[in-house]
């Protein structure tokens, strides 16, 4: 592979104000000779550019942080292939504009490509004079489409406005402002949903690194094998399979920031080869002796509880000690209930906007339920929620869902009647026979009635007929059982 410096931001925050950088390309051919002309042609014209000689490189080094402006992507690519390579970059990347390039006569190729998500095309050997047409031309389109989005999703691309609403996001808030210049290493911890990334994306691009790569591994996702490679890289034939140099996360966010998400799951010989590279900052490929230095702030994060990790010999104290030189903790999204509607507001303009269907109308009987749900899956639980809500054009399966979520936690909690077998024991038989009788029939009345209306979605008449009951009959229990609808 073949690569001049990972992209930095478009925009980048300095003390003086924001300047724009030069638009950067990312070419993608297997020709030496031609990727070398492209990139001598475009730097000559005023252009950043990045080159791969293959789709692999090339999906390594969008994965690793490069945002290009434009891709010139050659079609007769070994494998993966060109076209295989603009799928999986579509995967990564819906909005990039790609270029292809291809021989002539091959049509059938171009229709291909532009059904994968092409932009456009040139025929080989093409003129500069085209080049700069095709590429002024999708740069154009790009920045028409940028504009659009940032008018349409203001509130959604300020993660601050999104999670700062509530006075406990407002101490993470004013905490990422006083460490981001610096260089510490935080641990950032919170159940699973509740903006850990997000805190994380905001310390990088509060800091003086905000121009270089913002790089995410997640510990969980990767075997201790692929973890390491991923993070450290490989040297060719350092195992079967690594038919060529493969550089690591590490590299890749050299001046910048790495972020490992799910740090507890790392193996303890990994966090020892971690704590290594933190102590010295410097590493070897796998499979390499050439020592590596870098520059990386390491930022982490986890939903367990590492203290005890460390108790039970599954974490290393020392590495705990230095990943938690300043700890954040992002509390659940019902301990900050008052963000929910800026959210829910939030994510629908978003969702609205990506799938192109009007924003539906919440009913005050949608807000209860949110009110209600405790939210196990925090904000990317909602997100989800209000996703559907947007995808299926009304909220009535989002009500639905919430429901049964809330019949689910009535049946697992202790219900009247255990309450009040649990009261005759603590009054060792004061209370008589006939009375305990009597309220131990009226909480069973009650909890069947409540748990059919909630079957029914309050249907009370079909409710009626499932208990044998006529509807009248059904209404005077309710009444004087004293229900009431919830949602």
């Amino acid at each position: 592979m073949s690569r001049n410096r990972v992209n930095p931001p478009r925009r980048v925050r300095e003390k003086a104000g924001e300047r724009s950088v030069r638009a950067r390309i990312l070419v993608i051919d297997d020709a030496e000779g031609v990727r070398s002309y492209l990139a001598s042609l475009l730097e000559l014209k005023g252009y950043a550019v990045d080159t791969a000689d293959d789709g692999s490189s090339a999906l390594a080094l969008i994965e690793g942080g490069a945002a290009p402006d434009v891709i010139l992507l050659d079609v007769m690519l070994p494998a993966p292939g060109g076209l295989e390579t603009l799928r999986l970059i579509r995967e990564l990347d819906t909005e990039v504009p790609v270029i292809v390039l291809s021989v002539v006569g091959r049509t059938a190729t171009i229709v291909e490509a532009m059904r994968l998500g092409a932009s456009d095309y040139l025929n080989k050997p093409f003129e500069e004079k085209e080049l700069e047409a095709a590429l002024r031309s999708a740069l154009e389109k790009k920045e028409l489409e940028s504009e659009w989005t940032q008018l349409q999703h203001a509130l959604d691309h300020d993660p601050a406005a999104l999670v700062m609403q509530s006075e406990s996001m407002q101490r993470v808030c004013a905490m990422v402002e006083q460490i981001a210049e610096t260089d510490v290493t935080v641990l950032i911890r919170g159940e699973s949903g509740v903006g850990k990334e997000v805190v994380a994306r905001m310390i990088h691009e509060a800091s003086p690194r905000a121009a270089q790569p913002f790089v995410k591994v997640n510990c969980a996702a990767l075997p201790h094998d692929l973890l390491e490679s991923e993070l450290f890289g490989f040297e060719q034939g350092a195992f079967t399979g690594a038919v060529s140099r493969k550089i690591g996360k590490f590299e890749i966010a050299h001046r910048g920031t790495l972020f490992l998400d799910e740090i507890a799951e790392m193996s303890p010989a990994l966090q020892a080869k971690l704590l290594h590279v933190m102590q010295d900052a410097n590493f070897t490929r796998l499979g390499g002796n050439q020592e590596v230095r870098v520059d990386t702030r390491i930022l982490s994060a986890t939903h367990q509880p590492l203290e005890e990790r460390v108790e039970q010999g599954g974490f290393r104290e020392d590495l705990f000690f230095r990943l938690n030189v300043v700890h954040l903790e992002i509390p659940p999204l019902r301990e900050r209930r008052e963000e929910i509607p800026v959210l829910v507001q939030s994510f629908l303009r978003r969702f609205s906007a990506q799938y192109r269907k009007p924003m539906p109308s919440l009913s005050a009987r949608f807000w209860k339920a949110l009110e209600r749900h405790p939210f196990p899956g925090n904000v990317r639980e909602l997100e989800n929620m209000v996703k559907r809500a947007v995808v299926l054009g009304g909220e009535k399966a989002v009500i639905c869902e919430l429901l049964e979520a809330d019949a689910r936690r009535s049946l697992q909690s202790p219900g009247a009647l255990a309450r009040l077998l649990e009261e005759l024991e603590r009054t060792a038989g004061t209370i008589p026979l006939a009375e305990a009788a009597a309220r131990a029939a009226r909480e069973v009345e009650r909890e069947v009635i409540e748990r059919m209306l909630h079957r029914t979605q309050w249907n009370r008449k079909q409710a009626a007929r499932l208990l044998h009951v006529s509807y009248k009959t059904l209404l005077l229990k309710i009444r004087a059982c004293g229900i009431e609808r919830s949602v």
